[in-house]
């Protein structure tokens, strides 16, 4: 039976590993002798190759046994004033942190679709590595297990971008409440995957107590997107966090967290909104993933322009802060509408 060319692929990327650890097999060793030095014994197969990623050795909390100088908050996050003293943080290379002996990673969650092979979703790992704010306290979740072990300047680049909100209402005018966005229920499987990145709802929360207004979002894909962790299956919903402090008028916390949903979970809360628990007895938590902080005085238009990246290619947060789809999604879905109804 013939191979497709999906299968032919596939066999072309095996064979470039195959070839690119051969040719760095020098490269491994030294690499092996570094680690033995802290106490780690790796052999050849935890060393693979990736096209985008590059030669990458792969052991549980690999980095942490290679810089004793990094000590994560209880949250799991490192401090980034810590991180830029101990690396070298090349501008270009956003996402990724040189030593002279190999290359460490930001959480694998900022990347597309969550994969760990794939490139960082455009824009806000590129905006958090170039955050230069002194009244900006930052943390951030890095990759532990993987670090790369060539430390050439060998990137990959995807051109492709996701524009942020250019909303600049009165936070102290938002009233509180809940509001939930979802895609035109007019669109099949591939035009929602095509257009809303397989996004199914964005739920946004705000609540005032005292001086404190309090932001709430988080992100569900349908069904076809989810992740194997420990042998389950868990769905994927990107969650925000925001402090606002009414007396100071600008934020002063922001984060930001990957909730893990398992299948009767996510059909439960994907539905509902922020209030779900307050209205029913089964009580849903999922598991967290913390993946970034800032604490301090942050401005308005930080917080929006970062919260617009980290739901990168979903429409529905740009909808949410200024009333409306970007201009080409807009035009995409009039053209899906009109052709619908001539149909028709």
């Amino acid at each position: 039976m013939n191979k497709s060319e999906h299968e032919l692929y596939l066999d072309d990327l095996k064979i470039e590993e195959q070839k690119k650890l051969a040719e760095n097999v020098t490269l491994i060793n030294n690499f092996k002798d570094l680690c033995l030095s802290n106490g780690i014994k790796l052999s050849d197969n935890n060393f693979s190759y990736n096209h985008i990623i590059g030669i990458v050795a792969t052991y549980p909390k690999l980095l942490l046994h290679l810089n004793n100088n990094l000590k994560p908050d209880k949250e799991g996050l490192f401090s980034f004033n810590l991180l830029n003293k101990e690396y070298s943080n090349i501008k270009i290379a956003s996402g990724f942190l040189y030593d002279k002996n190999y290359v460490a990673f930001a959480h694998p969650y900022f990347r597309r679709k969550f994969c760990k092979d794939a490139n960082f979703a455009p824009r806000f790992i590129d905006l958090y590595w170039h955050l230069a704010n002194e009244k900006i306290d930052l943390n951030i979740a890095l990759d532990l297990d993987r670090v790369r072990v060539n430390t050439d300047e060998f990137l990959y680049f995807e051109r492709d971008t996701w524009y942020g909100a250019r909303f600049n209402g009165d936070i102290l005018k938002i009233q509180d409440g809940i509001s939930k966005l979802a895609a035109p229920l007019f669109l099949n499987e591939f035009e929602n995957s095509f257009i809303f990145k397989d996004n199914y709802t964005l739920n946004i929360k705000w609540n005032t107590k005292n001086n404190m207004k309090v932001f709430q979002a988080e992100e569900f894909k349908n069904e076809r997107v989810f992740l194997e962790y420990k042998n389950e299956k868990f769905y994927p919903a990107r969650y925000l966090h925001a402090v606002y402090n009414i007396e100071k008028n600008c934020f002063m916390h922001f984060d930001g967290a990957v909730h893990l949903y398992k299948e009767d979970e996510y059909f439960m809360r994907r539905n509902s909104d922020f209030n779900y628990i307050l209205k029913n007895d089964v009580q849903v938590k999922s598991k967290s993933t913390k993946l970034f902080k800032m604490d301090g005085e942050i401005p308005a238009d930080i917080w929006i322009e970062f919260s617009s990246q980290y739901f990168t290619g979903n429409p529905l947060i740009i909808e949410y802060f200024e009333g409306k789809y970007p201009e080409r999604i807009q035009e995409i879905l009039t053209s899906i509408e009109k052709d619908r109804k001539i149909k028709k």
